[in-house]
Order: structure tokens, then C-alpha cells, then sequence
């Protein structure tokens, strides 16, 4: 009987509530079961809520490290765009399998077993693929267009102090002002502009009268307060586009605690100003108001004593081993000189509504750069350390991914 794995992949939340990978397993299963083929359990892989676009995914990582050691001789895939919605990529799997000796069977399209075949196996990957594209530039001027004409169904759910009201046969879409949460946005934009309260000083006053937030949560966070002060729609104009989809330009703290892999290659990104398309909706506040929240934000992100003008050599890379935050720099002042400290998040009381998450205390900046810095030039000056890290790190990866 020949060895065979299996490879299944889903793209989406609503697939994946679906259980259409546990629909792909089984076919698979029982096609192996028709064809005689041995498929282990441990040689079953997964791909769930991975796009199929990239061809970073930990189950296909797996599988491709597999077939490179050459312990199995047959992959079976349900379909060619579970393997990858791209053409090219396709092509490029199949490839890197059949130099290991692999043959890849989709049980879901035409078996290419002649010239004629392969041919209509790649007339397919490639309709599919434009179809995808398709669909995809359809959706995006679709909503374009339908945004230009001032269609409030194109945003993506209605902001704190409105109700999304669905579309009826009779009449469109729009936002109706919910009075109990509109009086709270009011406030909080008067207390930012007039009373000059700090956006922590707000979220605070909020937690403290027991305010739900729109997800009837207790705890507001600052950026949610932040948020509210940017959103236009409370002037009257709702914006369509105000973000969109780029190339990933770092990988960030989250990223690097799952081993710098995401399921996505991309980003969002704010969009300029007059890229923005405005939709009428009901005003709760003034529009000077708005102007004079926007005017302090400004000043407060350039006059913030949280701006890092000197930034120090482990700025946003430390997290706490205990809590998993970020630590952050902070400093105190004495009466000869300035310290700087790291301080872990989850350390702060205030950030926390019942305690702090962490009991790790304050290190001295100075100290744990220098400490890191003495460790930076042992690794230059010893380039047999960084082959034995890389080492390390790479038989730690293949551990977490579990056994082949």
C-alpha cells in the first residue's frame, strides 16, 4: 500500500463554523479507503482561516517538509484551490512535490494523466483564479460606486450613538441615533475639548460610572475613547475607504510571539484624507467641536510626554514572560538626573479593572541595555554562536509544529 498525507485548507470564520474541512477529511478519507492508501492520523493536515493566496501556512509548511524528507508518496487535496487559489502556486507545489518523488491527487477535478488533461487541470487553476479577481474588483467598485451615491450599507456596522436601521423594500438604509449613548459621546467630546481632560482621564471616568461599552462590556480602553474622538460621522459625514490593504512593513509584537507567521501577507493602512468618501448621516455633535478635538489631538501627538524623541536600543521588542504585554519605557525624575525604566503593561493597576496582571517589577533601562549589548557583540564576535542559535530555534519551531 503507498504512504499518502492528507492537506485540507479553509479560508474563512464562516467555513470554519461550517465544519467544510471536516467535510474535506472525510472525502479524502474515504477516497484513500477506495484507493488503498495508508494515511496516518499525524499525517493529517490543516489549514484553518488561511487564505489561500499565500503559501504561509503552518499545515502546508509541514506537509512540504515531509515530502522533502521523503516519507510519503502520495499527497491528496480535495481540490486544486484548496492547495492554492494561485495558478502559479499551484504549479509551484505540484513541482516541488514531483522532485521528491510525490505525486499530488485532487479528488474533486480532472485527473491529469495525459498532456490533454494536464492542459484543462491548468485552464482551470487559471479560470479560478481570475474568477477570484473578478468577483473580488466587482465587490470593491461595486461599493465604490454605491458610496459615491450616499449608501450608509457599504460601512461596516454603525459607530457608539447609532443603530444600524437594515434596508427595507420601502426605504434604504441608515444610522439612527441611539439619545442614551449620543449624551456620552457629547460628553466625552466636552470634557476632551473644553474641560482639557487627558484621553486616560476619560476612559477612566467612564469605567468609574459604570458606562457599557456598544458590546455592553465594562471596561473602555483608550484607544476605544481615541477612536471616537477621530470618527467623522459624528459631525454628520461618515467616511467609506478610509483604510486600506498593503504589504505587512514590520512584524509587530503579537506576530513575533507566534513565531513572526500570520495568516495574512497584508495590512491595513489609513488612507489620505481626500481618499475618504462621505455619507450623510445624523450629526451629535457640532462641527466646530469636532474641528477643536482634531486640533488637540494634534498637538497632544507632537507635545505627548509619551513621544519617544531618543528612543532606546529595546524599544517596543521587550514582552513580560509572565503576563505576555508589552513593556513599555517610562521614566522618574531625581533631583540630579532622569531614569528611564522598562515597565511591563500588565503591571499598570489602572489599565485593570479587578487587578494588575503582573507583579513583575520596573527594570533600570540602562542596565538591561547594556546587559543586552554585551550579548549582541559575543554573537558578532563569535559567528559559531549564531549558527548554534539558529540551530536551536529552527529544531524549536519544527517541535511546536508537532510530529510528521
Amino acid at each position: 500500500m503507498r504512504i499518502a498525507a492528507i492537506y485540507a485548507r479553509v479560508s474563512s470564520e464562516r467555513q470554519k463554523e461550517e465544519h467544510t474541512i471536516a467535510s474535506q477529511i472525510a472525502a479524502l478519507l474515504d477516497h484513500a479507503k477506495e484507493e488503498h492508501y495508508t494515511v496516518p492520523p499525524e499525517w493529517i493536515f490543516q489549514d484553518e482561516g488561511y487564505s489561500g493566496a499565500s503559501l504561509v501556512r503552518p499545515g502546508l509548511e509541514r506537509l512540504r517538509d515531509l515530502a522533502a524528507a521523503g516519507q510519503i508518496e502520495v499527497v491528496l487535496v480535495y481540490a486544486p484551490d484548496r492547495l492554492s487559489r494561485k495558478y502559479a502556486y499551484q504549479v509551484l507545489l505540484i513541482e516541488e512535490f514531483a522532485r521528491h518523488g510525490v505525486e499530488v491527487v485532487f479528488i474533486n477535478s480532472v485527473q491529469a494523466s495525459t498532456p490533454e488533461e494536464q492542459l484543462l487541470v491548468q485552464f482551470q487553476g487559471m479560470i479560478a483564479e481570475y474568477e477570484r479577481a473578478q468577483i473580488a474588483e466587482r465587490s470593491r467598485r461595486g461599493k465604490k460606486h454605491r458610496a459615491k451615491q450616499g449608501s450608509i450599507n457599504v460601512l461596516s456596522g454603525a459607530p457608539y450613538g447609532y443603530r444600524y436601521i437594515k434596508k427595507t423594500p420601502t426605504a434604504a438604509a441608515y444610522y439612527q441615533v441611539i439619545e442614551s449613548e449620543a449624551d456620552i459621546v457629547r460628553s466625552v467630546f466636552r470634557r476632551y475639548t473644553e474641560e482639557h481632560l487627558s484621553i486616560e482621564a476619560i476612559a477612566r471616568w467612564l469605567n468609574d460610572q459604570g458606562i457599557p461599552t456598544r458590546r455592553g462590556a465594562s471596561r473602555w480602553h483608550r484607544s476605544t475613547v481615541w477612536a471616537m474622538l477621530r470618527n467623522p460621522a459624528y459631525q454628520g459625514t461618515a467616511c467609506y475607504g478610509k483604510t486600506e490593504q498593503a504589504e505587512r512593513q514590520k512584524t509587530t509584537r503579537p506576530l513575533r510571539q507566534r513565531g513572526g507567521h500570520s495568516p495574512r501577507d497584508s495590512a491595513n493602512r489609513e488612507r489620505p484624507r481626500e481618499q475618504w468618501i462621505e455619507i450623510a448621516v445624523p450629526a451629535i455633535i457640532d462641527e466646530a467641536s469636532f474641528a477643536q478635538a482634531q486640533e488637540r489631538l494634534t498637538q497632544n501627538k507632537a507635545l505627548s510626554p509619551r513621544r519617544t524623541i531618543e528612543p532606546s536600543l529595546l524599544q517596543g521588542m521587550l514582552v513580560c514572560n509572565q503576563c505576555g504585554y508589552a513593556y513599555y519605557r517610562t521614566s522618574t525624575r531625581t533631583s540630579k538626573r532622569t531614569i528611564h525604566y522598562y515597565r511591563c503593561l500588565g503591571s499598570d493597576n489602572y489599565r485593570h479593572l479587578n487587578a494588575p496582571l503582573c507583579h513583575n517589577r520596573p527594570i533600570r533601562q540602562d542596565y538591561l541595555d547594556e546587559r543586552v549589548w554585551e550579548q549582541i557583540v559575543q554573537l558578532l564576535e563569535s559567528p559559531e554562536l549564531i549558527h548554534q542559535s539558529h540551530a536551536t530555534a529552527q529544531n524549536s519551531a519544527l517541535q511546536r509544529a508537532g510530529p510528521y
